[in-house]
């Protein structure tokens, strides 16, 4: 990876959907660099050798993550796990938890919360004994994984050990575009909302008021309508410019939950009628949102290794996961609450068509669109440099612009063909959330510790964690293909007015 004393060699720190770019300018020397392989985050990551060489390394108490001046305090750490954790999967939780139940929800998200944090605390460790082992000064999620497959008793497995590092690679990219998609759909689906109830907006915030909404066009073409403000939005390649953009994103996101929050803790009706658990064809759907939600995983050896005392990480990891669980379970719960079998699959087009919920809506809408750039800039990163090396420096940069405008229609097109923000949400979470976050740290654990003797209990812990994450994998993935190709009677995300 990029030394992190080379200013010009700055990335973004990404992994979810609100993760917040770093300084510093895009590097196409840097992307062809032959050290910097994975991509599971693009914050400043080293990978080689400190400074000093390996002997620097040469006994453990002069071992060292990254415990330099200019590295981050465990209060600025724990605000970019947060932010790094929570993005647009927990504006679908509330519907979520209707797929699973008022009670069986709000147990699943505890668990799978536990799990997760498990599993992030697995691939610390595992990257710790890699750097010691190998005297190398940082390990990232895909170097991990390929150290864990050399590690391994299977000569087959040590034979092809780099494809641990191009599989998470690919699983990266498919989940990184797979946000993309998610913000299409909601950018036009709170947009339609927005204007088809423009007529009738009022300050009259009263939850009984009837608005009636005027035909507009449909949502797929609100998509293709904002398909080049996006594309000229990922033009810009300047990581400074980015991160003003990230950083206004965070605040219209804080500032549009707030004003949700005070809303749905208002006039909670009987909550009699719902039911404990739902039926278990949908249980799938939320299995797909949640671990979508809880997919923050590429984040976490980055923030580590930029810590000033990375000893301290291990707490700061407990404490911001917690605070990211009980944020997931209360909105998710007071969503569904609030609106019951109404919820639909965005909370915020649940929220009344007056001028100050109209701007909630705006408001956010604007953080995701600027956040599109932020995650596009993984994939594109993984994709482009390749593909612009092989032509002359003179087409490079026709050929970087084409590439963005062909990966953004990708995104567009796919949105397009699945246009309902609850089925690509649980859809990008069952295919590429649940391997990264579920699947690959308790394999990556036994690969890891097996030759130096694991416990047998361990192994069958973390066998019954991948095999919990293949199958939510499976069965996640199957349940929101037959939802998508034969919906049911209503859509959940159709978009409508909520009257309470």
């Amino acid at each position: 990876m990029a030394d992190p004393k080379e200013p010009e060699k700055g990335a973004v720190e990404l992994g979810t959907p609100n993760a917040a770019p770093s300084t510093g300018t895009m590097s196409t020397r840097r992307l062809r660099s032959e050290d910097y392989n994975d991509y599971s985050s693009t914050d400043v990551t080293p990978e080689g050798s400190p400074p000093g060489g390996i002997n620097g390394f040469a006994h453990p108490e002069s071992y060292q993550r990254f415990g330099e001046s200019n590295g981050t305090t465990w209060y600025q750490t724990l605000i970019h796990l947060l932010k790094g954790n929570i993005g647009t999967g927990l504006l679908g939780l509330p519907l979520a938890v209707k797929n699973a139940g008022i009670l069986l929800g709000p147990v699943s998200l505890l668990v799978m919360g536990v799990v997760a944090v498990h599993c992030m605390g697995i691939l610390v460790r595992c990257a710790h004994h890699f750097c010691y082992r190998f005297q190398k000064q940082f390990v990232d999620y895909g170097g991990a994984v390929m150290y864990g497959l050399e590690s391994t008793p299977s000569a087959w497995l040590r034979t092809h050990a780099v494809w641990g590092r191009r599989v998470v690679g690919l699983f990266l990219i498919i989940t990184q575009l797979g946000f993309c998609c998610v913000y299409f759909v909601f950018l036009a689906d709170n947009l339609k909302q927005v204007i088809s109830a423009a007529n009738g907006t009022t300050n009259d915030c009263s939850p009984n008021r009837t608005v009636e909404m005027t035909p507009t066009m449909d949502s797929r073409l609100y998509m293709l309508s904002l398909l080049p403000f996006v594309v000229l939005l990922t033009f810009i390649q300047n990581l400074k410019v980015l991160s003003i953009f990230s950083m206004l994103a965070n605040v219209a996101m804080l500032v549009s939950l707030v004003v949700i929050y005070q809303y749905i803790v208002r006039d909670i009706p009987d909550p009699s009628d719902l039911p404990l658990a739902a039926a278990w064809k949908t249980y799938p759907l939320f299995f797909g949102t949640a671990i979508f939600a809880f997919e923050g995983i590429g984040v976490v050896l980055p923030l580590e290794n930029k810590m000033k005392n990375p000893q301290q990480f291990p707490v700061i990891l407990y404490v911001g996961m917690t605070i990211v669980t009980i944020l997931y379970i209360s909105l998710s719960v007071l969503g569904y609450l609030r609106f019951g079998a109404d919820i639909q699959a965005s909370i915020t087009l649940n929220l009344p068509n007056c001028w100050l919920y109209q701007a909630v809506k705006l408001l956010f809408s604007i953080g995701i669109f600027f956040t599109y750039a932020v995650q596009f800039y993984v994939p594109a990163e993984i994709i482009i440099p390749p593909l612009v090396a092989r032509v002359s420096e003179r087409w490079g940069w026709l050929v970087n612009l084409l590439l963005r405008v062909a990966l953004v229609s990708v995104t567009c097109v796919l949105a397009i063909l699945i246009p309902r923000l609850d089925i690509v949400i649980s859809l990008v979470g069952s295919v590429s959330s649940s391997a990264l976050a579920l699947i690959f740290p308790p394999l990556l654990e036994i690969a890891t510790y097996y030759t130096e003797g694991l416990h047998p209990l361990v192994i069958a812990k973390d066998i019954v964690i991948s095999l919990f994450g293949f199958v939510g994998f499976v069965v996640g993935t199957y349940e929101a293909l037959v939802e998508l190709i034969a919906p049911a009677a209503t859509p959940m995300n159709t978009t409508r007015v909520m009257m309470q």
